[in-house]
């Protein structure tokens, strides 16, 4: 029985590999503000991320300290924003998404545990005004 060439084998590798890294998506924004969600037990795993835009809140972290201060900021992608700028956010995200999925876009709101709930009650009120009302809060799984 003849021996199996192995002479394509590098060129087939460096197809998938070439292939891997035009199709994967990097982490899209850098965190400006620091964020340690708070643990939970009951946690859903949202299915379809492409469905999704984020919203972190927290302090800024040192670095951007000197130019938003030392209060808590929303961020939405790689900037930190007020809440008039989240129907934007939104309109942004949707033109993104394919027609029939718009109605399953999802915010996911990440916050800092020392956030208090007066700012995320200003940002649910304009997601809710700007017609957003699936809302999720990201927390981490719950050791036990």
């Amino acid at each position: 029985m003849p021996a199996i060439s192995t002479a394509s084998l590098p060129d087939i590798i460096f197809m998938l590999l070439f292939f891997f890294m035009v199709v994967t998506v990097m982490r899209e924004s850098s965190l400006k503000v620091a964020v340690t969600t708070p643990q939970a037990t009951e946690l859903t795993k949202l299915e379809r991320k492409t469905l999704v835009n984020t919203i972190y809140v927290g302090r800024p972290t040192e670095q951007y300290q000197d130019v938003y201060g030392k209060s808590p900021r929303m961020q939405l992608n790689d900037k930190i924003a007020d809440l008039a700028e989240i129907p934007l956010f939104l309109e942004q995200h949707k033109r993104n998404v394919p027609e029939p999925l718009r109605g399953g876009i999802t915010s996911s709101m990440r916050i800092d545990g020392d956030v208090t709930m007066g700012i995320i009650q200003d940002i649910k009120e304009r997601l809710r005004k700007a017609g957003q009302l699936k809302v999720n809060y990201s927390a981490k799984q719950r050791s036990e």
